[in-house]
């Protein structure tokens, strides 16, 4: 199960990344709900396609350095970019920890934060 798990996230980064939203929102659970430590909690996917059309003037490129899974777990570590409201590009360092239920994405823990323009 682990191994289809990942298998899952998968699937959903590469859909993020070409901007196919919906096909994304078809591997999640129509209560997923997405905790942004520090920020702010999505609830059900209506929710999470607003953060979308707000988040994501371009689609996301991710850069995933580890995926570990176990149960109905999966952590995603590495590096997002994305371009902010004025439009240039900003990177982050990421560690997503999802809990899959029935086979898609039920919960997201996203702990997210800015990398330096020094390089650090």
């Amino acid at each position: 199960m682990t191994e289809q798990n990942k298998y899952t996230l998968t699937l959903a980064n590469e859909a993020m990344e070409r901007g196919d939203y919906e096909t994304f929102l078809s591997l999640c659970t129509d209560d997923t709900c997405w905790t942004f430590i520090g920020e702010r909690t999505l609830v059900g996917k209506e929710e999470v396609r607003s953060y979308f059309r707000e988040a994501y003037r371009k689609p996301p490129i991710f850069d995933v350095s580890n995926l570990v899974a176990e149960g109905n777990q999966v952590i995603a570590v590495g590096n997002i970019r994305l371009l902010d409201g004025s439009g240039s590009e900003r990177s982050y360092a990421y560690c997503d920890v999802w809990e899959l239920k029935g086979g898609k994405l039920h919960t997201l823990q996203a702990y997210v934060i800015e990398k330096s323009t020094s390089g650090t």
